[in-house]
This record gives structure tokens, sequence and C-alpha cells, in this order.
């Protein structure tokens, strides 16, 4: 036993780099889906989206860029994931020039996968200058404030734009988050100007932070940070990106709470085992 507790306070470190590094790895190519559970302020987001009827205005404003996207990304497919799955008219869009390509890459991919046509059943808006501005502009006129989307296609001739013309018209919307603008400027100028309800998701450095417009019911729940889309992911039942992430945490925080103790142990031993001599 002794000279096991050696070899352990001797053991090289990149062992133990080698071993945290498989701890992270495996679990993200292989996701297990250990046990989570789900927080009333997810659910609720979830339980709302998931009572509107079929061929309701689903508004999703993905405002964030490639620096949050580990958070918000997976949070993101699976919201449209959930959308599409309720038939949603689905329309998106953002207030973050650098967040264009991911929220048009979430759009499209999740489109393939759940085999939803761009213009009848989605609408990507893209990004527009003017912040706050372009918010206002859709609580006016949609077709003013995007003559065409992403992709160059008139919106006065989009199909699934038929019959809506402002944010008055949207059912449900939710804003991904990583700053601002963001969640509280979609509610000033959105939520309190034309009364459509409020969902968001923030990174975890930020969710604090809008708890109280959460506890106010501003917004009616918000998904916080990397657990939170892991959790929204096991109500749409995916293990997904969100998912995997969560199982490389957990793994690699068991881990290193093993090494502590057996560190620990085997160094208390071995320093009992000097004083027995």
């Amino acid at each position: 036993m002794r000279g096991f507790a050696r070899w352990m306070l001797k053991l090289d470190r990149r062992a133990i780099f080698a071993q945290i590094a498989l701890a992270v790895l495996l679990p993200l190519l292989n996701p297990i889906g250990l046990p989570i559970r789900v927080s009333p302020d997810v659910q609720r987001v979830y339980d709302y989206l998931d009572s509107l009827p079929s061929g309701s205005v689903f508004f999703l404003s993905m405002d964030f860029d490639p620096a949050s996207k580990p958070e918000l990304y997976p949070m993101a497919l699976a919201i449209l994931r959930h959308a599409f799955r309720k038939d949603l008219k689905v329309i998106g869009m953002t207030l973050w020039v650098t967040g264009t390509g991911l929220a048009e890459q979430a759009f499209s991919s999740m489109a393939v996968e759940m085999g939803k046509e761009r213009g009848k059943d989605y609408v990507f808006l893209g990004y527009k200058p003017g912040s706050v501005n372009v918010i206002i502009g859709l609580g006016q006129d949609l077709f003013t404030t995007f003559p065409t989307d992403y992709y160059g296609t008139r919106t006065a001739e989009l199909p699934m734009l038929q019959g809506i013309r402002s944010l008055k018209d949207v059912g449900y919307m939710v804003d991904l988050a990583a700053g601002s603008p963001g969640i509280e400027a979609w509610y000033v100028y959105g939520k309190e100007k034309h009364g459509f309800e409020l969902g968001g998701g923030a990174t975890a450095v930020i969710a604090p932070g809008l708890y109280p417009l959460l506890q106010t019911g501003q917004v009616n729940g918000l998904i916080g940070g990397l657990r939170g889309a892991a959790e929204y992911e096991k109500l749409v039942e995916i293990k997904g990106l969100a998912t995997a992430g969560m199982d490389a945490q957990s793994f690699a925080h068991l881990l290193i709470m093993a090494f502590i103790v057996i560190a620990n142990v085997t160094y208390v031993y071995d320093r009992w085992s000097v004083r027995r001599i």
C-alpha cells in the first residue's frame, strides 16, 4: 500500500491531463444524456411554445456572436426543432451582424432535417443595421423594414408571410441574447407595445441580470446557459450539443474530484507510514 501511495504522489502530470482530455472528449463524441432536472423557467418557454396551435406565428431572434455559440446555438437548434415539429410559421432574424452566419446556418440546417421549405414554412430575414429602430420598424410594417429576406427574395412575395404585417401578428417570440441589443430591447420596443408573449435565452454570464424581468412577468421564461440548453434538449427528446457539453463537464468534474480525494488519501497515508517507521 505504501508503494502505491508513493507511486501516486509521483504520478506524471501528463497522465492526469490525458485522463481529463478523455473525460471531456468521449462524452462530446458520444453523448450519454446524464439525468438532468428541468427548471420551471425553461419549462415555461417550452410549454408556451408547445401550446401554440399549428399555423401560429413564432418569431426567433438570434442576437449573439460566435463567442457565445457553445451556449446559445444549441438553444436555437432545439427551439427550431420544436417549432418546426409544431408546424408553426417561423420568422427568424438577428440584431447582431456577427451572428448572421450562425443564425442562417441554424435555420437552414434544421429546416433540412425537419423537411421544411424556405418561404413556405419559415422565413429568415437576416440582419439589418439600426438596432432598436429595427424592432420599432417591425412593429409598424415588416415589409417596409425588410423589403427582402436574407436571400434577396421580396418578402411581400413569400407565401408564408401572407396575412402577416408586423409584430402584432406574432403569437410568441424568443430572443437568444449574449448582450445588448437583446431581451430588454425586445421587451421595451416589442412586447410592451404590441402585446405578444416573450421568452428569452441567454448566456450564463448575463442570465442573472435578467431575472428581474422574469420575476415581474416581463418575460414568461428564461433558458440560461449551457445547462438551460440541455434542459430544453431533454424536453424535445434529443441528445444534442448542449447535452454533450453537460456530459463532458460532469465527467471532468467527477474525475477531478476523484483525483483530489485519491491525492489527499495517499498523502495522509504516506505521512502516517513515515511516522510509524
